[in-house]
Order: structure tokens, then C-alpha cells, then sequence
């Protein structure tokens, strides 16, 4: 007698949802669960994928102009794609290194159809999209299964609730981000029927935030000082900073006022290996901060409960990464050495453009709470005192996610066992095996449902899910050691995850951002429970040795019996990639382009003399200020190859004292333009008639690096001058102090030279 197959229904398609049951339906070394040999037919699978969204993702939009769900289809992600990939799909090689929402999305959507999408011919995989997930009763505590009911997402109020069917198993994948939280307590009164207020999930750009009416003046009002917020306030005053300056262009006197309750760290998409070199190197954040060389052998957990000596040291390897205390970029950021504020947990967000923005005053910041929204006012309050932010023209509340939503379905008593908590915004469940399931109630397993981005993490949690339910169906042990997974016994009985967690819920104030933030540990920690050994990434360049975890590097690519399904050839040209973007970086010199051009932003003061030989053209000294005004990228004078990803409209300002003393205002206008593929940064001249336009090159950069900071040289002929000009930038940490830009312009008409020195204003 052939037994029946266990049925399991994974809650949510997004990536934790997909690759749960892509684990489930598969072997760990790329057969299918039926291949001859591996599992018993009691312990074969048939898989149900429930999600709430028409389509596979997720939360992650499936196109360019998916607008409609939480996340904007051209949201930059904070991690790179070697971070945000799954083992056994590599993204396509022309792919961005920071990829877009809408590109992620479709990347899970290859993954689907990689995996998953011909097991729906085998009747082993269920899809069922546009279906939410109401309710999961347990059968007699969950040992007979789990009777599960759906409503359709997009149904009127009030449709009748379907029957999904009975499950032995449940996976919850539905996420840690379930609904948009605002605070209780908010209040509206009168006048505020023009005042738009939303969440920040919910913003796209500056027309449909005003309905296509946007305002002349006013404050667009930003809330909360997380992620979210960050994210939030730089991208609204981008599109300020874009819609003044692209050309034909309109001037605005709307700004944005960001509302913090504490200082935080604001890192770069780039950072460097190593800050104290005179030409620091740069890499994506994720890949300095993922480096395995960086930590003792024996890893332990860095994250979760931190101790005040622990919070010091951290705050202290942040400045010197960043190169400063944020005390000059404005005092409600700032983390000095000595201050209180160094004592309690460090809190980061990951912006390019936020914290020159703060520094220029494009975007305001305020340090409190917001308590009212009263006749377009703001009350601002703090333990000692309240303020009123006046003339506000929209409110967009950053505030996060609400966690508990996501687990809406499940019954009180299942939540009563896991120590539900719904003011517990990090871990409203105590689950155990970092959060991976609770030993009381067997037949459900969690993936995903944690507050931080790394995918591997959510795959390792798929994989033991894999392992509890295989083991369980086989024997009905939760956690029997079997020749399959011998080391993950052990790993359970030593787990101290539920501990943890209570503790940390009964001294929140020494609770990190991210209990779950340490991504070497946990990688590390299922690694050695599930035995599947890390493939060693180790790239070496004269001094610097990196060795750059990511999904690809926790792979088991030994076939063991049966047919070999999965092309582990996609996964070693993803690791064999990741060398190669670190050999680029570090030896090739990419991403310092972009990590210049990223500091250029914002206004520096300027000093130049020039020195003419011709009386034509007198000598003389320019004082007066440099803007680099971010914009989208344009294509004047570009092959459509070599468009721009990033773009800065330069102007100049001040005044000219001629060496005769003759003195008068000048101006001046470029164009910098950045592009990825190319790792190019050029500068173009404006056009006469419009200035906002970029003409035609000036020249593009060639670094090098030198014992005083990175050089750049180029050379430009204009009609019978030569232009030679070079360039010197010094760092501190991640971040532009000062530069200098000088060239000698010879020629039948011109022999002058030109050095100008810029430092922050």
C-alpha cells in the first residue's frame, strides 16, 4: 500500500514563501523529493502556495509600473544582488549591482519558473494568487492537520470565506512587513480635507501625492527616523531637487522636514574594505560587512541583546567608517565620542543622497515626536518641551510595517503558545532556532517572519523547515537525528533562541535593531546544523584578503544518489561573479567613480585663482560657492548606450577680483553625469541657450590612486585649445572633505592655468 502524500501550504509567495517550497519540493542536492532513493513515499510532498497578490513576489512590484502595491517598483534596494539572490539562480550579469524593486521582482519570478513552475503539471505543486489567507484552525492541536480558509484579496466586503482545504503541514512565509503601522494616538481636526497624509508605502512621486496639484510652497512632513523614513525623506527631496532642476525645469519653495526621536547612522550603498587607506577602495556595503575575515573563527552572536561596552565599540567602527560623527552633517544626528548616545544600541539606514541632503538643508530635521495634525500644523514634542511645524503641506508617516498582521490566521491559542506579543515590534513570536518554529506545535514552521532583509537567512530557514517537517512526517519526532540531517538534533537541543528572546523582551532598551541582524553568525550557525559546508570565496590582492558570504556559497553540489536536477553551473558562475565585481573593486579601481560622484552633493565653498600669461586674459581669484544639484539622468549629447544612471546639475556662484582690481559676479554651468555600466563620471559643458542642458564633453575622470587621496586626469581639445586638466579628492572614511580642480589651457589664443580649491560649506 502506497501511502498518501503529506500536503503542506505555504502561506505567501514572496521570496521565503518561493523558497520554501522549492526546499520542500526538492532535494538539498538538486534532485526532485521523488528521485529514487532519497525519501520514503510517506515523507513525499504535495506543496500549496497561497498568495494574497495576483501575482509571484510578494511584497516586490512585478513590472516597472506596478504602483499598487507596498513597495515602489523603482525603489533602489540597500543591499546588492549578491545579497539578495537565492542559491541556484544568478541574476543576469548585466543586472545593476543595487537592483531595482520592480528587477527584484522579476528575478523571483524566474526563480518560480525555474523551480517550481513544472511541479504544477505533476499535481506536487498548487498555486493558488489573489487569495488571502483568513483563517488556520488546528486539528486536535495540529497533530491531524490544519483545516485553512481563504477570501479573495480583491472580493467586495463581506464574500464568503472558501474552503482551502485540510493541510498536515503549515509554512508561514507571509512575511514580517504585513500592513502599513500608524501610531495610535495621531489626531486630525479641522482643515484638513486638502492635507494629504499617508504612508510612506504608499508615496510614488510628488504629482500623486498632491493629485497632480503640486503646491508652489510648503512642508512636506516626514515621520519616523528608521529605514523607512530615511528612504522616504531622500527620495521626496530628490524629486524636489529633480523637478527644479531638470531643464525647463520650475522653481519651489517646498522642502521636506524629517522627524527623528534619536541619532542613527546613515551609511552609503558603497563603503570601503579599508577606511584609513589614503585612497580607500570601495565595494557594496553588503559585501564589506559580510567579509568572513573580518570575524574570529568561532562566531557568536553580535545582535540581539547589546551590552553598553558593545554598543561604544560599534558606535566607534561606524565613525571611522563613515569618517565622522555626523556632527557636521547636523547636531540631530550627531554621535560623538563621550556622549550618552554612544551607549545605548546603534541604529543605521542605508541612503546615498539623505545625509547631504540634511547638510544643505534640503531636507529639515526636527528631533521629537509628532503628536498632532491640527490646520496644516505639526506639534513636535519632546520630554521637555513642544514645537509647532507651520505652512505643512503633506504628511507622510514612515513608521513601518505591523508584524502581526501577518499572522492574522493563526488561532489565539497557537499565538498564546508562541508568547505572541503585539507590542513587540522586533519578535511578537518567541520561536525557536532563530525563529524557525516552536517545539510545542510541530506541524507548523516558520520563513521569513523576521525584521531584516538577508535572504539567505530565510532560505537556511527553508532548508530547516525542510528537515523538521521531512524527519516529523517520517517518524513524528520534531527533532530526530537521522543520517540526513545528524547535526541539526544536537543544534536544537543546544538552541537558546527562546531565551533570548524573552530576555530581550524584558530589557528592550538594550535590544539592537535587528535581532536577527547578525547575517555571518546565522549563515554560519544553520550551515553547521544542516551540514552543508560554506564554498570559500576568498579573493586575495596584495594585502587585502576578503572572503564575501552570500545565498550561492551555502550550496551542496554533491549529487549523492540519484538524478542530478538543478545545473549547479548557474550557481558557481553567481559565486565566480562575486570574485569578480570584488577583484573589480579592488584591484580595478571600480566604484570610486561613483562613490566620488555620490559625495559630490550639496554646496561647497570654492577658492580658484587663475594665472594668465596673455593680457587678454587677466589673473585673478574666484570666491564665491559650487551646488551640485541632484537630478534624473538626461541623454543631450549621449549615444543611448552610455545614458546616465545619476546626474548632478553644477552651478557656481561668486565673485571675480581681477589682479588690476577689477572685480565682478560670474556663474558658471556643467553637467555631471555618472554612468554604472560603464563606470564612467564626466563632465559636460552647458549649452548657451538653455544652461540647464548638457552641451557636449568636457572631459571624462581617469582615477588613480596616490599617498594624498585619488587623482583624476583628463584632457580635452576645444577647437584649437587644449585643456588639461586633473583633479585631487581627498576622503575621510566613505566621505569627500576637500578637492581640488586645476588644468592648464594652452593654445594660439590661451596660455592661463586655473586650480580651484573646494571644501564643504
Amino acid at each position: 500500500m502506497v501511502n498518501r502524500k503529506k500536503t503542506i501550504c505555504v502561506i505567501g509567495a514572496g521570496p521565503s514563501g518561493l523558497t520554501a517550497a522549492k526546499n520542500l519540493l526538492w532535494d538539498r542536492r538538486g534532485r526532485r523529493s521523488a528521485a529514487p532513493g532519497f525519501r520514503s513515499a510517506s515523507a513525499d510532498f504535495r506543496v500549496t502556495i497561497i498568495e494574497s497578490q495576483l501575482h509571484i513576489g510578494g511584497l516586490w512590484p512585478s513590472a516597472p509600473d506596478d504602483i499598487h502595491g507596498h513597495i515602489h517598483p523603482l525603489m533602489l534596494a540597500n543591499q546588492s544582488r549578491h545579497t539578495m539572490q537565492l542559491s541556484g539562480l544568478a541574476w543576469d550579469d548585466q543586472a545593476p549591482v543595487f537592483p531595482r524593486a520592480w528587477q527584484i521582482g522579476a528575478y523571483l519570478e524566474r526563480y518560480y519558473q525555474r523551480f517550481l513552475h513544472g511541479f504544477l503539471e505533476t499535481g506536487d505543486l498548487v498555486l493558488q494568487l489573489g487569495r488571502r489567507v483568513v483563517k488556520v484552525e488546528p486539528i486536535e492541536d495540529g497533530k491531524k492537520g490544519w483545516h485553512v480558509s481563504t477570501q479573495e484579496t480583491l472580493a467586495s466586503h463581506g464574500v464568503e470565506v472558501v474552503d482551502a482545504g485540510v493541510f498536515d503541514y503549515i509554512v508561514v512565509a507571509s512575511g514580517f512587513f504585513g500592513s502599513p503601522r500608524v501610531p495610535g494616538g495621531l489626531a486630525t481636526q479641522g482643515g484638513m480635507n486638502d492635507l494629504p497624509i499617508l504612508h510612506s508605502s504608499a508615496y510614488r512621486d510628488l504629482n500623486t501625492l498632491f493629485s497632480n496639484l503640486v503646491p508652489s510652497s510648503g512642508k512636506i512632513v516626514v515621520a519616523g527616523g528608521q529605514f523607512s523614513g530615511v528612504d522616504i525623506a531622500a527620495t521626496i527631496a530628490d524629486h524636489l531637487s529633480n523637478m527644479q532642476h531638470i531643464p525647463s525645469g520650475k522653481p519651489s519653495n517646498l522642502s521636506v522636514h524629517h522627524i527623528v526621536q534619536k541619532p542613527f547612522w546613515v551609511f552609503p550603498l558603497h563603503t570601503s574594505p579599508a577606511v584609513d587607506a589614503a585612497s580607500p577602495l570601495f565595494l557594496p556595503l553588503d559585501m564589506t560587512s559580510y567579509n568572513m575575515l573580518k570575524r574570529p573563527h568561532l562566531l557568536s552572536d553580535t545582535q540581539g541583546h547589546i551590552s553598553v561596552e558593545r554598543a561604544r565599540t560599534t558606535h566607534s567602527i561606524f565613525s571611522e567608517l563613515l569618517g565622522s560623527d555626523q556632527s557636521d552633517i547636523h547636531p540631530a544626528l550627531a554621535l560623538p565620542e563621550g556622549s550618552p548616545a554612544r551607549d545605548a544600541p546603534p541604529y543605521v539606514a542605508v541612503s546615498d543622497t539623505y545625509s547631504e541632503h540634511v547638510r544643505s538643508g534640503t531636507i529639515t530635521l526636527t528631533t521629537g515626536k509628532l503628536e498632532l495634525v491640527s490646520n496644516k500644523q505639526i506639534s513636535v514634542t519632546t520630554a521637555s518641551e513642544s514645537s509647532l511645524i507651520d505652512d505643512v503641506a503633506a504628511v507622510i508617516m514612515a513608521t513601518g510595517f505591523n508584524a502581526t498582521s501577518s499572522l492574522s490566521f493563526l488561532p489565539d491559542s497557537v499565538k498564546k503558545t508562541m508568547s505572541f506579543d503585539e507590542t513587540d515590534t522586533r519578535q511578537p513570536l518567541v520561536l525557536a532556532f532563530h525563529d524557525t518554529h516552536h517545539p510545542s506545535v510541530p506541524s507548523l514552521a516558520f520563513v521569513g517572519f523576521y525584521r531584516s532583509p538577508y535572504w539567505g537567512v530565510m532560505e537556511m530557514q527553508a532548508r530547516v523547515a525542510t528537515a523538521l517537517i521531512t524527519e516529523h512526517a517520517a517518524s513524528q519526532s520534531w527533532a530526530a537525528s537521522t543520517p540526513q540531517w545528524p547535526r541539526l538534533a544536537p543544534a536544537l537541543a543546544e538552541d537558546q533562541s527562546v531565551q533570548r528572546t524573552l530576555a530581550l523582551r524584558a530589557d528592550p532598551e538594550r535590544a539592537s535593531q535587528f535581532p536577527m541582524g547578525d547575517y555571518l553568525y546565522l549563515m554560519d550557525s544553520f550551515g553547521k546544523a544542516l551540514g552543508i559546508p560554506r564554498t570559500p570565496g576568498t579573493v586575495r590582492i596584495g594585502e587585502m584578503t576578503m572572503d564575501v558570504v552570500t545565498p550561492m556559497h551555502y550550496f551542496d553540489t554533491d549529487d549523492g544518489q540519484g538524478e542530478l536536477m538543478i545545473d549547479t553551473k548557474d550557481n558557481d558562475h553567481a559565486i565566480e561573479f562575486t570574485k569578480q565585481t570584488i577583484f573589480a573593486g579592488l584591484k580595478d579601481n571600480r566604484f570610486v567613480a561613483r562613490a566620488i560622484f555620490r559625495s559630490l552633493q550639496g554646496t561647497w565653498k570654492l577658492d580658484r585663482y587663475l594665472k594668465s600669461k596673455l593680457p587678454s586674459h587677466p589673473s585673478g581669484r574666484f570666491v564665491g560657492t559650487a551646488t551640485f544639484s541632484l537630478r534624473e539622468g538626461t541623454n543631450d549629447g549621449l549615444p543611448s548606450s552610455e545614458a546616465a544612471d545619476a546626474e548632478y546639475l553644477y552651478t557656481e556662484e561668486g565673485l571675480f577680483t581681477a589682479d588690476n582690481g577689477l572685480s565682478f559676479r560670474a556663474s558658471r554651468r556643467y553637467v555631471w553625469r555618472y554612468n554604472e555600466r560603464l563606470d564612467k563620471l564626466s563632465v559636460w559643458f552647458a549649452r548657451t541657450d538653455d544652461a540647464s542642458k548638457a552641451d557636449y564633453l568636457f572631459h571624462a575622470l581617469k582615477f588613480s590612486p596616490t599617498d594624498h587621496g585619488w587623482t583624476a586626469k583628463a584632457g580635452h581639445l576645444c577647437i584649437e585649445d587644449f585643456y588639461d586638466v586633473h583633479y585631487q579628492f581627498s576622503l575621510n572614511g566613505v566621505n569627500l572633505t576637500k578637492w581640488t580642480l586645476g588644468y592648464a589651457v594652452s593654445g594660439p589664443s590661451k596660455d592661463y592655468t586655473i586650480l580651484g580649491t573646494f571644501q564643504r560649506s
